[in-house]
């Protein structure tokens, strides 16, 4: 029986493989390197698998070893495997033979891969020192791959998400500050989990994420399908870690996946003809929290009509991108799942003004309160709020889940019986004592529009009532008791001769 590989090995290698870069390159940097290494490796082990199988069935002959190779999902040209390059770690231009393989691979899979590779250069004298120095840091690079507990064959790797979870741990120990300030905001799995069974996309289902990062929250509503019966769509704005979504949705056998890469507010690239956004049936995303400059000044002529509800304020652009994502929704069941900072449900001025369309136009459904520090670089507490087309009733729920988490060290988490309670709760969409509550239009027009949680969901705990009696017989009781004390403690000390 095949061993599965743990997350916890393959961070350990990434670690180790940081110290290749120590002093070298901003540490923010490190991640690109690394997370290209581990790919290259993983398609390596894939191809590998494959190549064994096939000589095995065609018991060596080469020729048809090589035609049947060359109808798998992709193409590994000729020494431009990880371990051709391993075997070559010597070379004097070790660097410039990673970048002919890599260009090599990305020219061969030009459907799947196209793009990838353009912002990482492995022969760089800005980013990894004179040509010595350099060649020694690649060569530790490889060997740092090349350890035997790092076999990413398929039957090792499970359907675990490699690129996503070493992308997050990265992240987490060295690029926080600088994934924060780029709106690389990481979803954990289990907020990801929990917006893909909020959503429960169905058979055939449409699915986009417009601010898809390295593309984790997509694949994990694509897997609640479970079906293959799906299309994906997402855009990047940063181009590093829209080559990370394109890595990943190959990893995890999402080929078809179409990933751009843009900037989803002052250009997007999932449009149909000139001035029509594509639509779909689940629109989700976690988008950067309250961003800065991010295009209001063109907003008011937005072609795309996204912003007929107002346009956000320019120093916070949450509703820039719920308006976006809105829009981009199917007509009749389309489904948004936003994760956003909890000042979108209580700010005012033009979030106000916005808030009050929505909410006139029967969009939001479901009001979640999330735990704080669920998110790497973001300790504040989160908020999920779920929109959708073509409701049932005009009611909204709330629900308070920010209380209940696993607690840890760094970052705190939900358990699986946590997500179930919120599923369930929706599903239900009946109010639940100190934990959800099932909100009229009115109740919400009589607030004036705010959402904030806690003017809906009553957490308040009454303390018990104390027995004034029954605890001054307790204060009774004790100074008998102490006084009893007190008068052995004499006795004691005149046995010793130590009384005064």
């Amino acid at each position: 029986m095949s061993k599965t590989i743990n997350q916890d090995e393959i961070n350990g290698v990434a670690w180790r493989a940081c110290d290749t870069f120590r002093g070298t390159i901003d540490p923010a940097q490190y991640k690109d390197y690394i997370l290209v290494m581990l790919f290259l490796k993983y398609l390596s082990d894939v191809w590998k698998d494959k190549k064994e199988e096939y000589e095995k069935e065609f018991k060596g002959d080469a020729e048809r070893v090589k035609r049947r190779l060359a109808r798998e999902r992709f193409v590994m040209p000729e020494g431009c495997d990880f371990y051709s390059l391993y075997a070559k770690r010597g070379d004097a231009d070790i660097g410039d033979l990673i970048n002919i393989a890599l260009e090599q691979l990305e020219d061969a899979n030009k459907a799947k891969l196209e793009g990838v590779f353009r912002n990482i250069d492995f022969n760089s004298e800005a980013n990894l020192g004179q040509t010595k120095e350099r060649n020694k840091r690649l060569k530790h690079l490889l060997e740092d791959f090349a350890v035997p507990e790092l076999d990413l064959q398929p039957s090792h790797v499970g359907k675990q998400d490699i690129i996503g979870n070493t992308y997050q741990y990265l992240i987490g120990r060295f690029a926080s500050d600088a994934g924060k300030k780029g709106g690389e905001f990481y979803t954990p799995a289990e907020v990801s989990e929990l917006l893909a069974k909020l959503l429960a996309p169905k058979k055939g289902s449409r699915i986009c994420d417009p601010t898809c990062g390295s593309g984790s929250l997509l694949i994990q509503v694509a897997d609640e399908v479970g079906d293959s019966d799906f299309s994906l769509f997402g855009q990047e704005m940063n181009g590093s870690t829209w080559a990370l979504a394109r890595m990943n949705m190959l990893v995890h056998n999402k080929d078809a996946a179409r990933i751009e890469w843009g900037d989803t507010i002052s250009n997007p690239k999932l449009i149909e003809g000139d001035y029509e956004l594509m639509k779909f049936d689940i629109v989700v995303a976690n988008p950067p929290f309250s961003l800065d400059k991010w295009g209001a000044e063109g907003a008011a002529a937005d072609k795309f009509h996204r912003f007929h509800r107002g346009v956000p304020p320019k120093s916070k652009g949450d509703y820039a991108f719920i308006s976006h994502m809105i829009e981009s929704a199917k007509e009749d069941g389309g489904k948004v799942g936003v994760i956003a900072p909890h000042g979108v449900l209580f700010r005012g001025g033009a979030e106000g003004r916005i808030r009050k369309a929505l909410i006139g136009e029967n969009l939001l459904d479901i009001v979640i309160g999330l735990p704080e520090k669920l998110f790497f670089g973001a300790g504040i507490a989160a908020v999920i709020l779920i929109f959708k087309k073509g409701k049932k009733t005009r009611d909204v729920l709330f629900i308070d889940a920010s209380r209940e988490f696993v607690e840890g060290t760094n970052q705190n988490r939900l358990s699986r019986e946590q997500i179930g309670k919120v599923v369930a709760t929706y599903k239900g969409f009946k109010a639940v004592e100190k934990y959800a509550y099932r909100a009229t239009v009115d109740e919400i027009v009589e607030n004036d529009f705010n959402l904030n949680i806690p003017r809906y969901v009553d957490t308040f705990e009454e303390e018990a009532e104390v027995d004034i009696r029954a605890v001054e017989k307790e204060i009774v009781g004790l100074e008998r008791e102490l006084t009893g004390v007190r008068e052995r403690m004499t006795e004691y000390l005149k046995e010793l001769n130590l009384s005064k």
